[in-house]
């Protein structure tokens, strides 16, 4: 029999960071029967495999589940391995291109590989939904579509928008979230986590399986991250995000970049210190006296030893000091081989080397006066440059590259 931390003790830990959860008094009397009992609660986390690269933005909600296991609860992952085939458009104005069985299934084993950086591998239940919604015929999903109306499905934001402005949802897109709930009926989740852009979904799991005779879940929801830019929410595709599986470099380089407003955000919902540290870390930054940046590295520091080590986290912050601080160039640099006195025109040189994806980029680059050979600022990009074995190239903050004569 489990011996569980108390109410109060497990409701304090939950609590952090959640937006909200629904309803909270629900979660608390499930808890204590949990303690009664000795029996751990299921807590739900629906996984989508169109995603197989996780960033820190991800980490928010699997970082909840990870304190769940630390409570003596089951986790259990849901890889949606059949929903990725329908493509859910939540917090989208469209729908999310659908996935075949196989990319699903190849998404979900990066996703549990990166995840479990963050979670207890022998303590995490991980499954398919295709292992029951692939068993469903097509009454079986009659009578499910049978139990909930347009009208309610309507209320979704995202579908509320398309309706208004006369865009086209498809019949299987209102499938998503009754397939999402059906995965908390097969499960008999006790609390289903998720991002706020998920509220909707995880209700209408607490309505399917009230119809099904379940005990319906709580459902709890986190924040969506802000982006290093400090605009957009955290993605790759915004650029703006800090990697899982990032090198020690990179995490350090994009929390040094990020707003000083997002500081304590990061802190609560990405890390794992303590709520004194959080209280202190806020007192710091409203009192005025503290540098920003101090807390930014360490910030980084925190997140480095969390995926990498400690040790691990020193040496990043010292190779950025070299590189930012100390404007030296770091002891690791790529080497691109090329014919020594070739003369070659600067934007010509970063399409070679692949530090520019265009022309047009690699001109911008130039203008903006991120572009520099051995130190020197190049501004004109007209400028031809003579290569000589050993230059050091540098675009932007990060990028660095030795120039060598081939065969060398």
């Amino acid at each position: 029999m489990i011996k569980f931390p108390s109410v109060n003790e497990q409701m304090d830990l939950i609590r952090r960071g959640a937006v909200e959860i629904i309803p909270e008094e629900e979660l608390v009397q499930k808890i204590e029967r949990s303690i009664k009992s000795g029996k751990p609660l299921n807590i739900k986390l629906g996984c989508d495999p169109s995603r197989p690269d996780l960033h820190i933005g991800h980490s928010v909600v699997l970082r909840k589940l990870a304190q769940f296991q630390q409570l003596g609860h089951q986790a259990i992952l849901i890889i949606g391995d059949f929903t990725g085939m329908i493509g859910d458009p939540s917090g989208r104005n469209s729908t999310r291109p659908a996935l075949t069985l196989e990319q699903t299934r190849i998404n979900g084993e990066s996703y549990f590989q990166q995840a479990s950086k963050i979670l207890d591998k022998n303590k995490t239940k991980i499954v398919y939904n295709s292992e029951w919604l692939g068993k469903m015929t097509f009454e079986d999903v009659i009578k499910l579509a049978s139990k909930y109306t347009v009208a309610r499905m309507l209320e979704r934001d995202d579908f509320t928008k398309r309706y208004k402005a006369g865009e086209p949802i498809s019949i299987h897109e209102f499938l998503y979230p009754l397939a999402q709930a059906m995965d908390s009926v097969a499960i008999q989740s006790d609390v289903e986590l998720g991002g706020t852009d998920q509220k909707f979904n995880l209700l209408v799991g607490r309505d399917i399986q009230r119809e099904y005779g379940v005990e319906p879940q709580v459902i709890l929801t986190m924040p969506l991250l802000v982006g290093t830019d400090g605009i957009e929410k955290m993605s790759k595709s915004y650029d703006n995000y800090i990697g899982i599986s990032d090198t020690p470099e990179q995490i350090f380089g994009r929390t040094m970049s990020i707003p000083d407003t997002l500081i304590y955000t990061y802190f609560e919902l990405a890390t794992d210190v303590s709520n004194e540290r959080l209280k202190e870390i806020k007192a710091a930054l409203e009192d005025g006296k503290t540098n920003p940046r101090d807390l930014k590295r360490e910030l980084a520091r925190t997140l480095i030893s969390m995926y990498y080590d400690e040790e691990t986290a020193i040496k990043a912050q010292e190779e950025f000091d070299k590189i930012f601080i100390k404007k030296e160039i770091p002891d690791e640099i790529d080497v691109f081989h090329i014919e020594e006195n070739t003369e070659i025109n600067i934007l010509d040189l970063l399409l070679l080397v692949k530090f520019a994806p265009s022309k047009g980029e690699a001109k911008r680059l130039v203008q903006q006066g991120g572009v520099s050979i051995d130190g020197e600022k190049i501004s004109d990009v007209h400028q031809s440059i003579k290569i000589k074995s050993g230059m050091i190239l540098k675009v932007g903050k990060r990028k660095f590259l030795k120039l060598t004569k081939k065969g060398k």
